[in-house]
């Protein structure tokens, strides 16, 4: 169970009653806080005003789609840790959930268990990334440099608008150069919890998000690179590499 002291709110996003009144009971055997919407524009009501720790945000929704939601959300800069919840198997849903800002996604039917963990390990990442003992200013490489206090990188000096998620990717791998991660080791690292499924795809598609917003040329990158077979690494080259 959540530390008491420092209780957390969630908001869930669903048109479905049941899954709803499921949700809200076990997540509140856990120690949440929880409000609920039916519909998206609500949902999106109760996100600015309420301010959750995190959303579980079901795709579809009268009035306004999940989708709709999330990218409303990150276009007004609120970078609270959203969980899609989707229905369909669709390999192109999962992606544009991440595409639009989504920190995650799990598929209906889902096993409340698996829900309860990806909730904690992404509130828990969200928790130690504002307790981090920042060190200010780290010169990535190149023109990139990452402020750890005010949590936002820059490129040629001009701030660059990541996701939470983009900017502890970036941060994580720039933090030890050169070192190769597998996609299972940043699930493990970055997103806090194990290899499970097709997560796979949810790092590979952050990181060409990631690329697209640092990179002069994204598809022959310079500082997120590729080692097949094995998986990614930050290259202290920086810009001199292409």
């Amino acid at each position: 169970m959540e530390n008491a002291t420092a209780k957390k709110t969630i908001l869930i996003v669903e048109d479905e009653k049941n899954i709803v009144d499921i949700l809200r009971f076990n997540l509140q055997r856990e120690g949440y806080d929880t409000v609920e919407a039916y519909d998206g524009e609500a949902g999106l009501s109760l996100a600015r005003s309420v301010k959750p720790d995190l959303i579980l945000l079901d795709v579809m929704l009268p009035k306004m789609n999940g989708f709709d939601v999330c990218q409303t959300l990150r276009q007004e800069g609120d970078n609270v840790p959203v969980i899609i919840l989707t229905a369909r198997e669709e390999e192109a849903d999962k992606v544009l959930g991440l595409e639009i800002g989504a920190d995650d996604y799990i598929t209906k039917p889902f096993s409340m268990r698996e829900l309860i963990a990806r909730v904690k390990a992404n509130i828990r990442r969200t928790a130690m990334a504002a307790s981090t003992d920042h060190t200010n200013v780290m010169a990535a490489a190149g023109d990139l440099t990452i402020d750890t206090d005010s949590c936002l990188a820059y490129k040629g000096g001009k701030p660059l608008s990541l996701t939470q998620r983009e900017y502890e990717l970036l941060t994580f791998l720039a933090s030890h150069p050169d070192k190769v991660y597998s996609r299972i080791n940043l699930m493990e690292q970055v997103w806090n919890y194990g290899y499970v499924g097709d997560d796979a795809r949810t790092v590979d598609v952050t990181v060409r998000r990631l690329r697209e917003k640092i990179e002069d040329d994204p598809a022959n990158p310079a500082y997120i690179l590729t080692r097949r077979g094995v998986g990614y690494y930050f290259s202290t080259k920086g810009a001199v590499q292409g």
